[in-house]
């Protein structure tokens, strides 16, 4: 099938989906923060079969914010001006939560990102995400 995986599940739940525009900066991140996990779960995953408690550890470093800060920091000089919007509202944006493993200042970085790749998901624009993580990932001094 040639539409984005959004749309297909979109309709196989016979769900329309609202419009884009309409979406807050922080459900932009809901989803954006399931979107950024599954890419580096997947990365995991594809080196190998280890144990769970072995996948867990190689994930968790990834998944905490401020290794998402420093990926999306990597990244900025290379956001279009909708996307850079899109993050800025997600970083300006007032979480009812903080992490306990993080800064304020890399808690609402990872926010950003996370609503930028929820709002690429959305938009059904997996490429741009994947393009934007290596970057981030190859500037950032993380990897998987």
């Amino acid at each position: 099938m040639d539409q984005s995986l959004n749309k297909q599940i979109l309709t196989a739940l016979s769900v329309e989906g609202a419009d884009l525009r309409s979406y807050s900066a922080l459900a932009l991140a809901f989803i954006g923060d399931s979107i950024y996990e599954l890419i580096v779960r997947t990365g995991v995953v594809g080196k190998g079969n280890v144990s769970p408690q072995k996948l867990n550890a190689q994930t968790s470093h990834l998944s905490k914010a401020p290794a998402q800060a420093a990926i999306a920091k990597a990244f900025m000089d290379q956001l279009k001006d909708e996307e850079a919007d899109v993050f800025r509202r997600g970083k300006n944006s007032k979480p009812h939560t903080m992490a306990k493993n993080a800064s304020k200042s890399d808690y609402l970085e990872a926010t950003g990102l996370e609503a930028l790749f929820g709002f690429l998901y959305l938009k059904g624009d997996l490429d741009r995400i994947l393009e934007l993580f290596n970057y981030g990932l190859k500037h950032s001094g993380y990897s998987i």
